[in-house]
């Protein structure tokens, strides 16, 4: 069972910097498409950004485009998403997602991914 355990989150100002990681804990995940999904209380899960196995492929929600960048190291088995120029809309639960399939089997959407990771928690402040 791939088991995905993110961290990074925490409380930033307007127009700060973080950067998440999230670790598998096997190296198998090396071959999967990886994604990043946050979740604002009362609202959906919304897709952020992924990526493929070798990294020659993203995609990005637009909200994002410019101010996300996601990454992966695959000799550490983690995937990155640098967040620059945050804005309090921002403020959710961000996820980490894996999955066999690249294309995403439906998009970007919460379906084309089999495993999770619980969730780091990212507050924008004004």
């Amino acid at each position: 069972q791939v088991q995905l355990v993110e961290s990074g989150g925490g409380l930033v100002q307007a127009g700060g910097s973080l950067r998440l990681s999230c670790v598998a804990s096997e190296r198998t995940v090396n071959t999967y498409a990886m994604g990043w999904f946050r979740q604002a209380p009362g609202k959906e899960r919304e897709f952020v950004a992924a990526i493929n196995w070798s990294s020659r492929s993203t995609a990005y929600a637009d909200s994002v485009k410019g101010r996300f960048t996601i990454s992966r190291d695959n000799a550490k088995n983690t995937v990155y998403l640098q967040m620059n120029s945050l804005k309090p809309e921002d403020t959710a639960v961000y996820y980490c997602a894996a999955d066999r399939s690249w294309p995403l089997r439906v998009g970007p959407h919460p379906k084309s991914f089999d495993y999770w990771g619980q969730g780091t928690q990212v507050t924008v402040s004004s």
